[in-house]
């Protein structure tokens, strides 16, 4: 009789965990792939912060969320024929960029870039002192001695991309992935789980011995 309860209680219990598992995984997945994308850096004009064979997790962002600073993945043809290239956001539409050598400044006020490589200037690139257009970027890449970005296209757009290209922002936090990563393994477990107690009841019901009355 015990044992049979037992049984019983397994079984409602896996009624419950199994959907709940399944639901909780599949959300889990679905929400990520709509909002989130993995890619790997390929070349080092962001380097030292991404080097080569990096893995970045990105979020997927409208053009409204762009923010100086940000480093974005962006559909820019003009400048990258080959596909998304990996740049950082230095002025936006109606900002004020001007460089020269290593120096860069954003409407008049010097930008800090620790991130930035590169102590010696670049003799391949000249002064520059640009408006962005409305609805567009203003891209440089870290690795300033390496990097084809907006300083060599300034002649098309002063050199900006297109906003509206943007396929996703790096995510530098690490609390989404592993609050992701622990929703999917707890869907997980709580299937296996599920399913676990289905077989203890089919098992069960076979080895249950029969009484005849």
């Amino acid at each position: 009789m015990r044992q049979r309860r037992a049984v019983g209680r397994w079984r409602d219990a896996a009624w419950v965990l199994a959907p709940l598992g399944l639901a909780l995984l599949v959300g889990t997945i679905a929400y990520t792939l709509a909002n989130y994308k993995m890619v790997t850096v390929m070349g080092d004009s962001m380097r030292p912060t991404y080097r080569q064979g990096d893995r970045l997790f990105m979020e997927r962002i409208d053009p409204s969320e762009i923010h100086r600073g940000d480093v974005l993945l962006i559909e820019a043809p003009e400048h990258s024929p080959l596909g998304p290239m990996l740049r950082r956001v230095i002025g936006m539409g109606g900002d004020h960029v001007a460089g020269e050598g290593n120096r860069v400044s954003v409407n008049g006020k010097p930008v800090d870039e620790p991130y930035a490589t590169d102590s010696e200037e670049n003799p391949a690139v000249g002064p520059y002192d640009v408006t962005v257009p409305d609805g567009r970027l203003f891209l440089l890449g870290d690795h300033r001695d390496n990097s084809n970005d907006s300083r060599f296209h300034l002649s098309e757009q002063s050199g900006s991309v297109g906003a509206s290209g943007v396929q996703g922002r790096v995510l530098e936090d690490s609390t989404v992935p592993m609050v992701l990563a622990t929703l999917g393994g707890l869907g997980i477990v709580l299937t296996l789980a599920g399913i676990g107690g289905y077989a203890v009841r089919r098992r069960t019901r076979r080895s249950l011995p029969s009484a005849w009355a």
